[in-house]
Parts: C-alpha cells; sequence; structure tokens
C-alpha cells in the first residue's frame, strides 16, 4: 500500500469517526432534551392542580389525599407483579441457558421473546375474560381459611377483577422481559469461572450459585427494574381487569386502582381543572419511575465488580 493511499484511508476513518461520535452526541443530547420537555410540561400543567383549593379537586380533600390512594395501588399491583415473576423468570432463565438441550433452550427462547410482543390490551382482555373468573373460587378459599390476614380478608370479589388479579396479569406480561435480560446475561458468565466450579468439585446447582449468580447480580437487578417500570406504567391490562375502587388492604375484595389506569379511565372526559389533576398524577407516576430507576443505578455501581465489564 503507498503513503498516499495509506492517508487516504487514515483520512477517512478519522471522518468516519467524528460522523459518528458527533451522531452519538446528538442523538444523547436527544434524548436528554425530550426528558426535559416532557417534565417540564407536566410540572407547568400540573401546577393548578397543586395550588388549587381542596374543595375543587376529586374528593374535595386536596390532591394529596387524592393522589395517595393510586399511589399505594400502583406500587402494590408492581410489587406483586415483580414478587411472582421475577422467581419464575430466573428460573427459567437458567434452565434456558444451562439446563436445557441446544434445540430445545432455542426454542423456548424464541417462544419467551414473543410473549414480550403481545399487546397489552390482549393480556388485559385474557385476564378480564378468562383469569378473574378462574380464579375468584380461590379468593374464597383465602377469604375462608386465610381472612385473619389483612391481605386476605374478605368478603372476596365475586368477579375476581382485584388488584391481585391485576398483579398476576402485570407478572405475567413482565416476565418475558426479566427473563430475556437474564438468560444473556447468564450465558455471558465466562466459561474459566464455570469450569473451575466444576473442577473443584461443584455440582451444576453449586456452579450456578458461585459463578452464574454472582456475575449476573448487576444485570439481574436491571432486568427487574426495566419489568418494574413497565409495571409500574401499565395502562390498559390495568385497566380491564380492575374494578377501581376505595383504597384497600385486601387483595381480594374489589378496590384500589392505579396511577396509569386512572388517568386513561379518566381523561378522555376530564376538562378543565380534572386534566391538571391527572396530568399532576401523571408527574408523581413519572417521578416514582425515575426514583426506581435512580436506585436501580445505585444498586449496580455498588455492585459494578461483579459486571461483564470487570
Amino acid at each position: 500500500m503507498t503513503t498516499n493511499s495509506l492517508t487516504t484511508s487514515q483520512g477517512a476513518g478519522r471522518t468516519g469517526d467524528k460522523v459518528f461520535s458527533g451522531a452519538a452526541l446528538t442523538a444523547g443530547c436527544l434524548i436528554l432534551a425530550v426528558l426535559f420537555g416532557v417534565a417540564l410540561f407536566l410540572v407547568v400543567q400540573a401546577i393548578p392542580a397543586f395550588v388549587a383549593p381542596a374543595a375543587d379537586i376529586q374528593g374535595g380533600q386536596g390532591f394529596a389525599a387524592y393522589i395517595w390512594p393510586i399511589v399505594l395501588g400502583t406500587l402494590i399491583a408492581a410489587l406483586i407483579a415483580l414478587v411472582i415473576a421475577t422467581p419464575v423468570a430466573i428460573g427459567v432463565a437458567l434452565f434456558i441457558s444451562h439446563y436445557a438441550p441446544r434445540r430445545l433452550a432455542s426454542g423456548l427462547g424464541y417462544v419467551i421473546d414473543l410473549l414480550a410482543a403481545i399487546p397489552s390490551v390482549v393480556y388485559g382482555a385474557w385476564g378480564a375474560a378468562f383469569l378473574a373468573k378462574e380464579i375468584a373460587p380461590g379468593y374464597d378459599w383465602l377469604a375462608n381459611n386465610l381472612g385473619w390476614l389483612p391481605i386476605f380478608q374478605g368478603p372476596a370479589s365475586a368477579t375476581g377483577k382485584t388488584i391481585l388479579t391485576a398483579g398476576v396479569v402485570l407478572s405475567v406480561m413482565v416476565l418475558p422481559i426479566i427473563t430475556s435480560l437474564s438468560r444473556e446475561i447468564f450465558l455471558q458468565t465466562p466459561k474459566l469461572h464455570e469450569e473451575a466450579a466444576l473442577a473443584l468439585g461443584a455440582t451444576r446447582w453449586e456452579m450456578i450459585k458461585m459463578a452464574v449468580l454472582p456475575f449476573g447480580r448487576p444485570g439481574i437487578i436491571s432486568a427487574v427494574m426495566l419489568g418494574l417500570g413497565r409495571a409500574l406504567g401499565e395502562t390498559m391490562a390495568v385497566a380491564l381487569v380492575l374494578s377501581s375502587g376505595v383504597l384497600t388492604a385486601s387483595l381480594i375484595q374489589s378496590g384500589n386502582q392505579t396511577i396509569a389506569a386512572e388517568i386513561a379511565l379518566n381523561f378522555p372526559e376530564a376538562s378543565g381543572l380534572k386534566v391538571n389533576t391527572l396530568i399532576a398524577a401523571g408527574l408523581v407516576l413519572f417521578v416514582i419511575t425515575l426514583a426506581v430507576n435512580m436506585v436501580a443505578r445505585w444498586i449496580i455501581t455498588k455492585h459494578k465488580e461483579f459486571s461483564g465489564a470487570n
């Protein structure tokens, strides 16, 4: 290769690097600008609800009294979803990555990925038309046998459309997200770590416990938090499954509501201050989601010595 051609190739490479660097910087700045614009819009539109007289807000007791029950309902539904989905997702991911034969693993992985593509309204219709009816007798059993616990206190809902049913539907929705990400993390575990554990006499489960799970811990946290983000913001599935009502500690009674479902059900007919109130509720959900992501980032950074990059 001549000197001129080498110089031309190096110049083209530097130009490509500059173009890519500029495009990446522009994309990053654009994301921050959009996020700032959304936050600014929510704050400006929510101010009238924050400063309005308490009697003008739905319920007549002010915005704090209005938003607190649906914030709790949102967190309860998301927590139920994670409690159900996380162990199942991790178990499926470990089976696909370390136990299943290669052909079966690839097929299961494809099916799990397909579950993530199903629209939320389909999950909601399934939950309202099938799951709620089938699970209602189980709620009667819980009320009769475990009713001394506040979360299972009766009378149980006859329709089955409760916050627990909504949490079950949400768990099915977040399951493919957590499973797919966890599976990819587990597959990236250094083979030397796995082989060293097996060479020392560890069983397959002991190897997973000593090598795979510590390595994948930041990835599992990221996957769970991503699933939590979807559970917090899910709208149509919860709106179809949940019979909204006042806040109650029982998971099997009719009642409770989430922020996203509250906005979806009331926004089309809202006007005036009611619109500002719903936007203020959206701002609260925005802050909750941002706080969850910040906590997740802090946890991942705290355990960065286990990350794949290190």
